[in-house]
């Protein structure tokens, strides 16, 4: 997932041609992932994605400057790689417990780090929204990257802060832990944040982690949402 920047030239071609890097990604791997470095293969992404911006920049000067976070999670046996930069983040329900995966990428969160304001504070902070860490046309990628055990029954979210400046890990949990499936949880969070006054765009997704037979057809069909559906991007 790929929320473009706010504020900045064409955010919405930036988080396109992200998705689309990492959806060829997904295309290119074998669907036995073996011993492959997943790190070094969703870094790949990134450092393509940032190409197709830099040579996009190159081509249209409006677009300089452009850029998008970055959120993902590929799956591997019984692991999840995760690739993250910016303030989207991945939050996992287990157990009834919510942990947020992802450490924002933000000046606010920096400060919240070097205990010069508190969690509380930052959460209202009039800069909270200002990114230390972007993908962009500027600079070379800096993802934080992870490897996640996963085990049946977790549930994952993934969002921009569209979701999270409207609704707080209380309200996260109270409705990731509902019986409902994922669509409707999702369609459930947009709805709540809106309500909330939907201050930026608002983007989420739900997966689950469910145990299949051995002879289901393990092959699924490729979804994008948003600007990725909408507009063009050649590499």
């Amino acid at each position: 997932m790929a929320d473009g920047m706010g504020g900045h030239a064409h955010g919405e071609i930036a988080s396109a041609m992200t998705v689309s890097a990492f959806t060829e990604l997904d295309a290119r791997l074998p669907q036995d992932l073996g011993d492959l470095d997943l790190a070094a293969e969703m870094t790949a992404a990134l450092v393509d994605a940032t190409d197709r911006l830099s040579r996009r920049a190159g081509e249209d000067p409006d677009t300089r400057g452009m850029g998008t976070t970055v959120v993902s999670l590929l799956l591997t046996g019984d692991q999840l790689a995760l690739a993250h930069i910016g303030d989207s983040r991945i939050y996992r329900l287990r157990d009834g417990g919510l942990a947020q995966l992802t450490h924002d990428h933000t000046m606010v969160q920096q400060l919240v780090d070097q205990g010069q304001i508190t969690a509380e504070e930052a959460a209202h902070h009039p800069r909270r929204s200002v990114l230390m860490r972007a993908l962009s046309t500027d600079h070379a990628p800096e993802p934080d990257l992870d490897r996640i055990d996963i085990v049946e029954g977790d549930r994952f979210l993934l969002c921009s802060d569209g979701v999270t400046a409207v609704l707080d890990d209380a309200a996260l949990l109270s409705e990731l832990a509902a019986d409902a499936d994922p669509a409707e949880i999702v369609q459930r969070l947009i709805d709540l944040a809106n309500e909330g006054g939907g201050p930026d765009n608002i983007t989420a997704i739900v997966a689950d982690v469910v145990e299949l037979p051995e002879a289901a057809d393990r092959t699924q069909e490729v979804t994008v949402a948003g600007a990725a559906a909408e507009i063009t991007t050649p590499n």
